[in-house]
């Protein structure tokens, strides 16, 4: 059961980056949305601890700011399996994009969690 509502919270959260960012451009239905949420979040649970350990020298230098690149990245290679699988996945027209729309996404989820039961 939280596995799915992990999911949702992602999907959730991805659907809300694409309607506050210009740069940020979601033209799925809900199927897809929900398949774009479990691609993130597989991406975050396989890859992403591999890319903090390799990353951590420079996150400790930048004080956890190095965390918002990895989280842009993390997205941007979510886009790129989304859409290589033709799910009308998320197009960035920039890395500063990319970032925003992390930093939305880790905003949106956060509170969605609060609010949410377990």
């Amino acid at each position: 059961m939280k596995f799915i509502l992990r999911i949702f919270i992602n999907a959730v959260a991805i659907w809300v980056a694409s309607l506050v960012l210009m740069g940020l451009d979601f033209q799925g239905n809900l199927g897809s949305l929900i398949l774009v949420a479990l691609i993130f979040g597989l991406v975050n649970a396989l890859i992403r601890p591999i890319v903090k350990l390799l990353t951590f020298p420079i996150t400790l230098l930048t004080l956890g700011l190095f965390t918002l690149v990895v989280n842009a990245l993390m997205l941007m290679l979510t886009a790129v399996l989304s859409n290589s699988l033709d799910l009308a996945g998320n197009f960035f027209e920039s890395f500063l994009t990319a970032v925003l729309g992390a930093l939305v996404i880790s905003i949106v989820s956060m509170v969605l969690s609060w609010i949410l039961p377990d």
